[in-house]
């Protein structure tokens, strides 16, 4: 009698694998049949699946279907917004959870999807229209999209400037996505002239499809040659609202400072000092340290941080409060601060400015000699600030170094800072959160938007300072509110994906470091990767490989910790002027421990998780903006030097060049891939380098190299770089060899 076969189980690893490469959302059914799943064996499918799920290592579905978390949906919302040059109709997804997904591409490039035609549909689908469509997935981030029937009509715009080409004229996007200009005709300039930053609404092609893609001038927004245009074009481009309505101005303006003692501490006696920025214009936090008294509390401290009462001039539901929602966060230009609060507050009334009385909330904390907290306490104040101090003059004077004016606060402010610190420094150690050294761009412009220097910010322990003693206040603010059952607005940070580990554990194999599979990963063994780096030439690569790892922090009324941090619970209470989860918390605090007027309305908890997705989203949109500006700028600053030569490292690998960071200004570049040494290279997306095929050379991520750079244009803020080497090609020369066609022709044929 012959033993009936049976079929070995299908791994998980496996089953995430055929999900992957499905293209599409793939039903259990289908599943089961392809690994010839049956019987008793569809519920190890279905445990395996739902594990799958819970790991984040596929995406469930409607209808128990599957897909590859980094895959857009096979049925999903999409718009239209440009032509490419054979006149085909390109889309981008239009939920956010589309969006999510699309960013957690592995490269960062936005997903490619083009509009098949669709003859049912009249009149014919155009820019701008929103369309239900079936997704067909033809590389890891190309899709075809099948119109299902048109949600909305619309109209697409885009940003650029006019320019003046021979008889006629042309609009120059800002957005470096955009490729080519569009024909802008004498009748469609409206207002315009050469040189004016405009917002335009792109047309269709007029006659011959495969002719010049045109746009209408919709509205003029300055001069191109205008300080502060490139942060112009950032808000635009953004839809970051920068104007306060005459109701909000009206009540920043009527608003008086506060002077009566009222109910509030008297923290004016104490030397209460801010650390900021030399640039800076809103000081809302203050801080202060003393050894502690308390004979069972030997080492201790007793520290206090004054934060700014801003509840106390911005109401719920009041003209302030709405435009602070609307705005969700201030936005840091180097030309500009657009505020979350007019400036008669940000800058004045809630301003800690020295010697001048300010109302605050103030977190007195204590702690042991290693840093732990051992009690808080909140309370509502008054306060004088002795000094405005900056990041260099304080880390001078810890230096050995005082000037006149820091001097007299040594022993008295200083040094008990420094000695807090100290300790907190032994607690954040032991905590073993993660410590990540990644380059932040500094740009200096003068009055008149000229660049005066680009540099690598310099990050001291009075950085370090200060960001201690907000993260101990944040942590009470959190602690204080859970413990009195009062809504909190926290600020949540997820620990990694399983699949971003895998990654990483790809990546770091190639230079010699090893992460064991099913390890629950822990700040602490991130750190003990970055040690293991920190002697190899790939030292920047490992950090910005795990930065890249780590999950994006968030606001969410919902508590699932803060990874990064190693932090239980964790929430923003130290920058009401500049976040309004901030000013959320301050206001919970004072209904929590009934601390008088400008507490939480009573149906808060109603709109509270949409207020979390909205301020989460203006913080990546005002971070989107910042980057950009600061890249056009650092443009600017390099556009006199092109032509030469520069030492850097490889940041990124794409599938059509690499990203270079220049050690000099920090600024980034791509070096397109075909001007890389003749050859044909392929993507190989697990290990982050591009290999070639013919003569075998590697370009991986981390690795030094010497570029020159060929393109730099402050309009879109892209600098084009080659290598410069002697194997190097023009940039505009011809590309490396193809590979051999496969056996077979037809459509496998090159």
């Amino acid at each position: 009698m012959t033993a009936k076969k049976t079929t070995p189980l299908p791994s998980k690893e496996q089953i995430a694998a055929f999900i992957r490469e499905a293209g599409g959302d793939v039903s259990k059914r289908e599943i089961a049949r392809a690994f010839s799943l049956s019987g008793d064996h569809r519920t190890y499918l279905k445990d395996i699946l739902h594990e799958l799920a819970e790991d984040g290592m596929v995406r469930k579905g409607g209808k128990r279907r599957f897909a590859d978390p980094v895959a857009l949906p096979s049925v999903t919302i999409v718009e239209i917004f440009d032509t490419d040059r054979q006149g085909d109709l390109l889309a981008r997804p239009v939920t956010k959870s589309d969006w999510d997904i699309a960013n957690a591409s592995t490269d960062g490039a936005p997903p490619l999807i083009r509009v098949l035609p669709a003859p049912r549909i009249r009149p014919a689908v155009g820019v701008g229209d929103r369309l239900l469509a079936r997704l067909d997935r033809t590389a890891p981030n190309a899709y075809t999209a099948r119109p299902i029937r048109r949600i909305s009509h619309g109209t697409a715009r885009i940003l650029g400037v006019v320019e003046a080409v021979g008889d006629g004229f042309v609009l120059r996007s800002t957005d470096r996505k955009e490729s080519g200009e569009f024909a802008l005709r004498a009748d469609d300039l409206g207002r315009a002239k050469p040189g004016d930053l405009v917002s335009a609404e792109i047309l269709p092609r007029r006659g011959n499809r495969f002719g010049p893609k045109q746009a209408r001038v919709v509205e003029r927004l300055g001069s191109r040659a205008e300080p502060k245009a490139f942060s112009l074009i950032a808000l635009h481009a953004n839809d970051i609202p920068y104007v306060f309505t005459d109701e909000a101005v009206a009540q920043a303006e009527g608003a008086k400072p506060v002077t009566a003692l009222g109910k509030r501490a008297d923290l004016r006696p104490i030397p209460l000092v801010t650390i900021d920025g030399e640039d800076a214009r809103d000081f809302d936090d203050a801080v202060f340290a003393e050894p502690d008294t308390d004979p069972a509390n030997p080492g201790g401290w007793h520290l206090i941080v004054a934060i700014a009462d801003v509840a106390w001039y911005v109401r719920p539901g009041d003209a302030l409060d709405r435009t602070a929602r609307d705005r969700g966060n201030s936005v840091y230009f180097p030309d500009r601060v657009v505020p979350m609060l007019p400036e008669q507050l940000s800058n004045n009334l809630c301003s800690l400015r020295p010697n001048e009385d300010r109302p605050c909330l103030a977190a007195h904390l204590w702690i042991d000699a290693e840093g732990r907290k051992t009690r808080h306490r909140f309370e509502r104040a008054l306060m004088r600030s002795a000094a405005r101090l900056t990041y260099n003059r304080v880390q001078t004077a810890q230096d050995g170094a005082p000037d006149a004016d820091i001097e007299p606060l040594m022993d008295t402010v200083i040094a008990p800072l420094y000695g807090a610190y100290a300790a907190l420094a032994r607690a954040r150690t032991a905590r073993g959160t993660l410590d990540l050294d990644i380059p932040e761009k500094k740009i200096s412009v003068d009055e008149k938007g000229n660049v005066t220097g680009v540099a690598v910010r310099e990050r001291f322990d009075s950085h370090r300072l200060i960001e201690e003693y907000m993260i101990l206040a944040n942590v009470a603010a959190a602690e204080a509110l859970e413990a009195a059952r009062q809504p909190v607005m926290y600020r949540v940070h997820d620990e990694p994906s399983l699949e971003k580990l895998e990654s990483l554990r790809t990546t770091l194999a190639t230079v010699g470091i090893k992460l064991a599979k099913g390890q629950v990963m822990m700040p602490k063994h991130f750190m003990r990767i970055l040690e293991q780096a920190e002697s190899l030439p790939s030292r920047e690569m490992v950090h910005q490989m795990v930065l890249r790892t780590q999950a994006q922090a968030q606001y969410d009324p919902a508590n699932i910790g803060h990874f990064g941090l190693a932090l239980r619970r964790y929430a923003h209470f130290t920058s009401p002027i500049r976040r309004y989860a901030d000013l959320l918390i301050h206001r919970a605090l004072i209904s929590a421990f009934g601390m008088g007027d400008g507490g939480l309305p009573p149906d808060v908890l109603a709109g509270f998780s949409d207020t979390a997705e909205h301020i989460s989203m203006t913080e990546r949109r005002a971070a989107k903006a910042e980057r950009e500006v600061v890249d056009r700028y650092a443009a600017l600053y390099l556009q006199d030097r092109v032509g030469a030569s520069f030492p850097g490292r490889i940041g990124g690998v794409s599938r059509f060049g690499l990203f270079v960071t220049l050690h000099e200004t920090g600024a980034d570049g791509l070096v397109p891939i075909s001007t890389l040494p003749a050859d044909f290279y392929r993507h190989d997306e697990a290990r982050n380098r591009l290999v070639g095929q013919r003569n075998g050379r590697v370009f991986s991520l981390g690795d030094a190299v010497t570029v020159r750079l060929a393109e730099a244009d402050p309009l879109t803020g892209s600098l084009v770089l080659t290598l410069d080497e002697g194997d190097a090609i023009p940039l505009r020369g011809r590309p490396g060899p193809r590979p051999a066609p496969r056996k077979g022709g037809g459509k496998h044929r090159r």
